[in-house]
């Protein structure tokens, strides 16, 4: 009797819409649990194999493009046949290493007295409005991991002796050997003698502790271009943490954040502000200063003016963080109606209202004659 198999998308449990991210989470979960060496119980080398099968699938776009389309029939026996051998383990290497601390079933892996990159860092630096809007040079404090200004990451103590570790032979690594089901299985533990160095050092670094790295404040400087935004990184290459044994540092990456501007508000490329006037003003037009990023500019205001309406100031605006543009200034314009007038401000307007009050009437009255003519009254 055959067995039918399952989905692989139900064997690692996820959707069919998977991105690869969440294959690769659901098939370290499984493979961690179900590991034969982890996992005594009966079905778990089964489960194991089945779990690698599935993955080997789904993490090949091709693969999984055919098992999309044909189901297990579409892979015609190209699928990953549940290990057929540890000497290519798909998406296993990653896996052993970070579970068990070295190299599985054979694979020698010094990872100890290897070298490693540095780790990134991110730095979030406060931007003044202007600053961010015509660009500056501005300098800050970091702690970083860098190695050792006293023993240069060799982590021992300046002229001390250092001798090839005799336990393992200067690997920095011991393996051990066990048979299980699935054949041979190679365990690789760093050497317990010299902390997985590959060598003896007689007298560690007093500075570092024999860590061959410390933690410093060092001060950087950035270039902060016209036009930057909130969500644009500069990344400063090799400024991140320094690697280990040799191994290249890592990168700096600097995020902004922009403070407010009392009186300007930035909307992509174009800064927007509000102009208040006054009625008269609105009224009978006026030439009024404007505030600009650059200094006060006149514009014309024409009369009958009403609030809310907008003028453009060409090029008052934003360079263009990534082109040749720049925005423009949009000014909003609010009238203003005074809380308190004087006596004489009274009378005028009291002058003004009657006069307004005739235009008032002229204007309904062909509101109204204009209504009877559509509806027919």
């Amino acid at each position: 009797m055959t067995t039918r198999k399952r989905d692989f998308y139900e064997v690692l449990g996820v959707s069919r819409n998977a991105s690869d991210e969440d294959l690769k989470k659901a098939f370290r979960r499984l493979a961690f649990e179900y590991h034969p060496d982890r996992n005594k119980e009966n079905g778990a080398e089964d489960k194991f194999k089945e779990i690698n099968e599935a993955y080997q699938v789904l993490s090949d776009q091709d693969k999984r493009a055919r098992y999309d389309q044909f189901g297990h029939a579409g892979l015609s026996g190209s699928a990953g046949s549940g290990f057929g051998g540890f000497d290519n383990m798909g998406g296993f290497g990653d896996i052993f290493d970070s579970f068990f601390g070295g190299a599985g079933f054979g694979r020698t892996n010094n990872r100890r007295n290897s070298s490693v990159r540095g780790s990134d860092l991110q730095y979030t630096m406060s931007v003044k409005f202007e600053e961010a809007i015509f660009g500056t040079e501005k300098q800050f404090d970091i702690r970083r991991i860098e190695s050792c200004g006293r023993c240069r990451g060799s982590k021992s103590e300046p002229g001390a002796e250092i001798e090839t570790c005799s336990t393992c032979s200067g690997t920095g690594q011991i393996r051990r050997s066990q048979q299980s089901v699935l054949g041979q299985f190679v365990q690789v533990a760093d050497c317990n003698s010299c902390r997985g160095d590959g060598k003896t050092i007689k007298e560690y670094c007093k500075q570092c502790r024999g860590q061959g790295r410390e933690r410093r404040s060092r001060t950087m400087a950035v270039t902060v271009p016209p036009g930057i935004e909130e969500d644009t990184q500069i990344r400063l290459t090799g400024e991140g943490e320094h690697g280990v044994n040799g191994g290249p540092s890592g990168d700096l990456y600097v995020a902004f954040q922009i403070e407010d501007h009392d009186y300007f508000v930035r909307e992509g490329i174009n800064i927007k502000s509000r102009l208040p006037i006054n009625m008269a003003e609105a009224s009978l037009g006026a030439t009024i200063s404007v505030p600009t990023m650059e200094g006060n500019q006149d514009i014309d205001i024409p009369a009958g003016t009403q609030n809310g309406q907008m003028f453009r100031i060409k090029g008052g605006g934003v360079a263009q963080l990534r082109g040749s543009r720049r925005g423009d200034q949009i000014v909003t314009v609010e009238v203003k109606i005074p809380s308190k007038l004087s006596s004489q401000q009274k009378e005028l307007l009291e002058q003004l209202k009657d006069t307004l009050a005739e235009e008032k009437l002229e204007s309904e009255a062909g509101f109204f004659d204009r209504f009877k003519n559509t509806f027919g009254s």
